[in-house]
Protein backbone atom coordinates (compact mmCIF):
# COMPACT_ATOMS: atom_id res chain seq x y z
CA UNK A 1 0.00 0.00 0.00
CA UNK A 2 1.49 3.80 -0.58
CA UNK A 3 1.81 5.39 2.27
CA UNK A 4 -1.05 7.99 3.03
CA UNK A 5 -1.09 11.26 5.18
CA UNK A 6 -4.58 12.00 6.04
CA UNK A 7 -5.65 10.77 9.56
CA UNK A 8 -7.91 8.55 8.66
CA UNK A 9 -5.83 6.46 6.58
CA UNK A 10 -2.85 6.76 8.94
CA UNK A 11 -5.26 5.09 11.52
CA UNK A 12 -6.43 1.92 9.69
CA UNK A 13 -2.49 1.42 7.93
CA UNK A 14 -1.32 1.54 11.50
CA UNK A 15 -3.67 -0.83 12.82
CA UNK A 16 -3.42 -3.36 10.09
CA UNK A 17 0.93 -3.05 10.55
CA UNK A 18 0.71 -3.42 14.24
CA UNK A 19 -1.12 -6.64 14.29
CA UNK A 20 1.39 -9.58 13.35
CA UNK A 21 -1.40 -11.81 12.01
CA UNK A 22 -2.62 -9.51 9.52
CA UNK A 23 -2.30 -11.43 6.47
CA UNK A 24 -2.16 -9.17 3.35
CA UNK A 25 -2.07 -11.85 0.56
CA UNK A 26 -5.35 -13.03 1.97
CA UNK A 27 -8.05 -11.91 -0.58
CA UNK A 28 -10.70 -11.73 1.88
CA UNK A 29 -8.21 -9.65 4.26
CA UNK A 30 -7.46 -7.36 1.35
CA UNK A 31 -10.85 -6.21 0.63
CA UNK A 32 -12.02 -5.77 4.16
CA UNK A 33 -8.94 -3.44 4.38
CA UNK A 34 -9.66 -1.61 1.06
CA UNK A 35 -13.14 -1.08 2.68
CA UNK A 36 -11.81 0.03 5.66
CA UNK A 37 -9.22 2.48 4.07
CA UNK A 38 -12.17 3.93 1.56
CA UNK A 39 -14.48 4.53 4.18
CA UNK A 40 -11.69 6.31 6.78
CA UNK A 41 -10.89 8.18 3.55
CA UNK A 42 -14.26 9.20 2.92
CA UNK A 43 -14.68 10.35 6.53
CA UNK A 44 -11.60 12.48 6.61
CA UNK A 45 -12.41 14.00 3.16
CA UNK A 46 -15.67 14.97 4.95
CA UNK A 47 -13.78 16.63 8.08
CA UNK A 48 -11.52 18.71 5.54
CA UNK A 49 -13.30 19.85 2.52
CA UNK A 50 -14.39 23.63 3.10
CA UNK A 51 -17.98 24.93 3.06
CA UNK A 52 -18.60 26.86 0.30
CA UNK A 53 -22.22 27.95 1.49
CA UNK A 54 -20.71 28.90 5.11
CA UNK A 55 -18.62 31.04 4.22
CA UNK A 56 -20.26 32.68 1.73
CA UNK A 57 -22.96 33.56 4.50
CA UNK A 58 -20.12 34.51 7.19
CA UNK A 59 -18.80 36.89 4.53
CA UNK A 60 -22.37 38.53 3.71
CA UNK A 61 -22.73 38.86 7.84
CA UNK A 62 -19.43 40.40 8.08
CA UNK A 63 -20.26 42.59 5.39
CA UNK A 64 -24.16 43.74 6.71
CA UNK A 65 -21.87 44.32 10.10
CA UNK A 66 -19.66 46.42 8.59
CA UNK A 67 -21.97 48.33 6.98
CA UNK A 68 -23.88 49.17 10.31
CA UNK A 69 -21.25 50.63 11.82
CA UNK A 70 -20.87 53.96 10.06
CA UNK A 71 -18.49 56.04 11.85
CA UNK A 72 -19.97 59.81 11.60
CA UNK A 73 -18.10 62.53 10.17
CA UNK A 74 -18.66 65.41 12.33
CA UNK A 75 -19.80 68.68 9.95
CA UNK A 76 -16.82 71.06 9.23
CA UNK A 77 -17.29 73.66 11.59
CA UNK A 78 -17.49 77.55 9.49
CA UNK A 79 -16.19 79.82 11.57
CA UNK A 80 -17.24 83.28 12.54
CA UNK A 81 -14.91 86.16 10.57
CA UNK A 82 -13.27 88.00 13.07
CA UNK A 83 -13.75 91.46 11.91
CA UNK A 84 -16.82 93.62 10.75
CA UNK A 85 -17.17 95.06 7.82
CA UNK A 86 -18.64 98.41 7.58
CA UNK A 87 -22.11 98.03 6.92
CA UNK A 88 -23.80 98.91 3.07
CA UNK A 89 -26.11 101.13 5.25
CA UNK A 90 -23.40 103.26 6.61
CA UNK A 91 -22.12 103.43 2.88
CA UNK A 92 -25.23 104.68 1.54
CA UNK A 93 -26.24 107.07 4.66
CA UNK A 94 -23.13 109.26 3.59
CA UNK A 95 -22.66 111.66 1.83
CA UNK A 96 -26.20 113.02 2.18
CA UNK A 97 -28.72 112.97 -1.20
CA UNK A 98 -29.87 116.70 -0.83
CA UNK A 99 -29.62 117.01 -4.50
CA UNK A 100 -31.51 113.92 -5.47
CA UNK A 101 -33.74 113.39 -2.87
CA UNK A 102 -32.37 109.72 -2.37
CA UNK A 103 -29.83 107.50 -3.33
CA UNK A 104 -29.24 107.98 -7.01
CA UNK A 105 -28.56 104.38 -8.37
CA UNK A 106 -30.64 103.58 -11.30
CA UNK A 107 -28.51 100.55 -12.27
CA UNK A 108 -28.81 99.26 -8.75
CA UNK A 109 -25.01 98.39 -8.38
CA UNK A 110 -25.56 99.23 -4.69
CA UNK A 111 -27.43 95.88 -4.70
CA UNK A 112 -24.27 94.01 -6.17
CA UNK A 113 -22.45 91.37 -3.52
CA UNK A 114 -22.50 91.53 0.06
CA UNK A 115 -20.97 94.13 2.14
CA UNK A 116 -17.51 94.36 1.03
CA UNK A 117 -18.21 94.57 -2.70
CA UNK A 118 -20.04 97.82 -1.21
CA UNK A 119 -17.08 99.11 0.80
CA UNK A 120 -14.92 98.05 -2.60
CA UNK A 121 -17.03 100.27 -4.53
CA UNK A 122 -16.82 103.26 -1.96
CA UNK A 123 -12.77 103.28 -2.29
CA UNK A 124 -12.64 102.90 -5.89
CA UNK A 125 -15.38 105.90 -6.00
CA UNK A 126 -13.28 108.03 -3.77
CA UNK A 127 -9.61 107.28 -5.40
CA UNK A 128 -11.10 108.04 -8.91
CA UNK A 129 -12.43 111.17 -7.57
CA UNK A 130 -9.42 112.74 -6.60
CA UNK A 131 -7.56 111.52 -9.40
CA UNK A 132 -10.38 113.35 -11.73
CA UNK A 133 -9.83 116.01 -9.49
CA UNK A 134 -6.09 116.57 -10.07
CA UNK A 135 -6.72 116.34 -13.51
CA UNK A 136 -9.17 118.75 -14.12
CA UNK A 137 -7.00 121.13 -12.31
CA UNK A 138 -4.46 120.36 -14.99
CA UNK A 139 -6.51 120.89 -17.64
CA UNK A 140 -7.40 123.67 -16.19
CA UNK A 141 -3.81 125.04 -15.93
CA UNK A 142 -2.66 123.84 -19.06
CA UNK A 143 -5.14 125.65 -20.84
CA UNK A 144 -4.80 129.00 -18.88
CA UNK A 145 -0.91 129.20 -19.75
CA UNK A 146 0.38 128.16 -16.45
CA UNK A 147 3.15 126.17 -16.63
CA UNK A 148 6.56 124.93 -14.26
CA UNK A 149 9.79 126.82 -15.57
CA UNK A 150 12.88 124.65 -16.91
CA UNK A 151 12.26 121.20 -19.20
CA UNK A 152 10.25 118.50 -19.05
CA UNK A 153 12.75 116.57 -20.58
CA UNK A 154 15.76 117.19 -22.62
CA UNK A 155 15.20 119.77 -25.30
CA UNK A 156 11.32 120.25 -24.65
CA UNK A 157 10.09 123.03 -22.46
CA UNK A 158 7.22 123.25 -20.12
CA UNK A 159 6.33 126.21 -21.76
CA UNK A 160 6.42 124.50 -25.24
CA UNK A 161 3.37 122.33 -24.22
CA UNK A 162 -0.05 123.22 -26.24
CA UNK A 163 -2.51 124.71 -24.36
CA UNK A 164 -4.83 121.82 -24.92
CA UNK A 165 -5.17 119.13 -22.87
CA UNK A 166 -5.02 115.69 -24.87
CA UNK A 167 -2.51 118.24 -27.02
CA UNK A 168 -0.18 118.19 -24.24
CA UNK A 169 -0.01 115.03 -23.19
CA UNK A 170 0.58 114.20 -26.97
CA UNK A 171 3.48 116.05 -26.29
CA UNK A 172 4.87 114.45 -23.39
CA UNK A 173 7.72 112.00 -24.20
CA UNK A 174 7.26 108.15 -23.89
CA UNK A 175 9.19 107.69 -21.01
CA UNK A 176 7.82 110.54 -19.13
CA UNK A 177 4.33 109.09 -19.60
CA UNK A 178 6.05 106.05 -18.26
CA UNK A 179 6.95 107.63 -15.18
CA UNK A 180 3.72 109.07 -14.32
CA UNK A 181 2.09 105.61 -15.00
CA UNK A 182 4.77 103.68 -12.39
CA UNK A 183 4.36 106.45 -10.16
CA UNK A 184 0.46 106.10 -9.49
CA UNK A 185 1.07 102.20 -9.78
CA UNK A 186 3.13 102.16 -6.95
CA UNK A 187 0.79 104.80 -4.64
CA UNK A 188 -2.22 102.26 -5.27
CA UNK A 189 0.42 99.12 -4.49
CA UNK A 190 1.68 100.79 -1.21
CA UNK A 191 -1.92 102.27 0.01
CA UNK A 192 -2.98 98.64 -0.34
CA UNK A 193 -0.17 97.43 1.54
CA UNK A 194 -0.18 99.76 4.46
CA UNK A 195 -4.01 99.41 4.45
CA UNK A 196 -3.15 96.04 5.57
CA UNK A 197 0.09 96.31 7.39
CA UNK A 198 -0.05 99.94 9.58
CA UNK A 199 -4.13 99.62 10.24
CA UNK A 200 -7.23 98.60 9.71
CA UNK A 201 -8.08 97.18 5.56
CA UNK A 202 -11.27 98.79 4.45
CA UNK A 203 -12.63 95.50 4.16
CA UNK A 204 -12.05 94.52 7.31
CA UNK A 205 -13.44 97.02 8.86
CA UNK A 206 -11.76 100.15 8.40
CA UNK A 207 -12.67 103.47 6.36
CA UNK A 208 -13.07 103.22 2.49
CA UNK A 209 -11.22 105.93 1.22
CA UNK A 210 -8.79 106.48 3.95
CA UNK A 211 -5.14 107.19 2.23
CA UNK A 212 -2.22 105.49 4.19
CA UNK A 213 0.44 106.42 1.79
CA UNK A 214 3.09 108.39 4.26
CA UNK A 215 3.15 111.87 3.13
CA UNK A 216 1.03 111.73 0.09
CA UNK A 217 -2.54 113.57 2.01
CA UNK A 218 -2.31 116.19 4.48
CA UNK A 219 1.80 116.27 4.97
CA UNK A 220 1.21 119.04 7.90
CA UNK A 221 -0.78 117.05 9.66
CA UNK A 222 -3.72 119.54 9.58
CA UNK A 223 -6.26 117.50 9.96
CA UNK A 224 -5.34 115.49 13.37
CA UNK A 225 -6.66 118.26 15.34
CA UNK A 226 -10.55 118.17 13.99
CA UNK A 227 -12.69 116.69 15.36
CA UNK A 228 -14.40 113.77 13.80
CA UNK A 229 -17.50 115.47 12.93
CA UNK A 230 -15.25 117.76 11.08
CA UNK A 231 -13.83 115.04 9.73
CA UNK A 232 -16.84 113.22 8.69
CA UNK A 233 -18.06 116.10 6.95
CA UNK A 234 -14.43 116.61 4.87
CA UNK A 235 -14.70 113.01 4.09
CA UNK A 236 -18.58 113.90 2.37
CA UNK A 237 -17.49 116.86 1.17
CA UNK A 238 -14.81 115.16 -1.15
CA UNK A 239 -16.75 112.36 -2.35
CA UNK A 240 -19.20 115.27 -3.81
CA UNK A 241 -17.02 117.21 -5.28
CA UNK A 242 -14.76 114.14 -6.84
CA UNK A 243 -18.04 112.75 -8.40
CA UNK A 244 -18.71 116.80 -9.95
CA UNK A 245 -15.01 115.99 -11.31
CA UNK A 246 -15.61 113.24 -12.98
CA UNK A 247 -18.15 114.77 -14.26
CA UNK A 248 -15.92 117.36 -15.38
CA UNK A 249 -13.25 115.95 -16.78
CA UNK A 250 -15.30 113.32 -18.69
CA UNK A 251 -17.03 116.70 -20.71
CA UNK A 252 -13.72 118.00 -21.49
CA UNK A 253 -12.08 114.89 -22.73
CA UNK A 254 -15.56 115.02 -24.99
CA UNK A 255 -15.08 118.65 -26.04
CA UNK A 256 -11.79 117.54 -27.18
CA UNK A 257 -12.35 114.23 -28.77
CA UNK A 258 -15.69 115.35 -30.40
CA UNK A 259 -16.03 119.26 -31.00
CA UNK A 260 -19.59 120.75 -30.28
CA UNK A 261 -20.76 117.49 -28.05
CA UNK A 262 -20.77 119.55 -24.74
CA UNK A 263 -23.15 122.69 -24.58
CA UNK A 264 -21.50 126.20 -24.08
CA UNK A 265 -18.16 124.45 -23.62
CA UNK A 266 -15.37 126.65 -25.72
CA UNK A 267 -12.65 124.37 -27.18
CA UNK A 268 -10.33 122.74 -24.50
Amino acid sequence: FPVVTRPGFNVVVAAATKNPETNFTSPTTMKMQIALILAAATGAAAFTSPQPQAVKNSLLMAEEAAAEVVEETPAPVVEAPTYTCISKEAILSSPNTLEFGNVWDPLGLAELGSDETLAWFRHSEVKHGRVAMAAFVGWWAVAAGAHFPGELAKGVDFGSLPSKGLDAWDAVPGWGKAQMLIFAGLIEFHDELFHSRRGTHYLRGGTPGKNMVPGLYDPLGMSTKKSEEAKARGRDVEIKNGRLAMIGVAGLWATATLPGSVPLQPPC
